[in-house]
């Protein structure tokens, strides 16, 4: 038995902000259930549960390892996304990385292995 992938699961406090948020960064997503959101692109799901509390979404966030991260830091700055804090650049864990904020709050943090 091995370990293949986590999705993660964070909240959304408006279904078709989501839709749009995640849809202008290149994911494809379902629109079908009003309090689930299922998104993917490449090989990365993310899944969103619909919630009421603004607090929930603004502690929440979760870590995606990329290929290219220079091409979607662009892309992400584009969007206007890129957490204020969040500049793309080389940490001490060997990681090059940026964040962006979604339209709920929720943090990204985008990483790429410093070779």
């Amino acid at each position: 038995m091995s370990l293949l992938s986590a999705v993660p699961i964070l909240a959304f406090l408006n279904l078709e902000e989501t839709l749009t948020f995640y849809r202008n960064l290149g994911f494809e997503s379902n629109g079908d259930w009003e309090h689930y959101i299922m998104c993917k692109r490449d090989d990365i799901e993310i899944h969103l549960w619909l919630c009421n509390d603004e607090n929930i979404p603004k502690n929440t966030g979760c870590y995606v390892r990329v290929n290219n991260i220079e091409d979607l830091y662009e892309q992400c700055l584009s969007l206007n996304i890129v957490h204020p804090n969040g500049k793309l650049e080389d940490k001490p864990w060997n990681m090059r990385q940026f964040s962006i904020l979604d339209n709920s709050g929720n943090i990204i943090h985008f990483g790429q292995p410093i070779e």
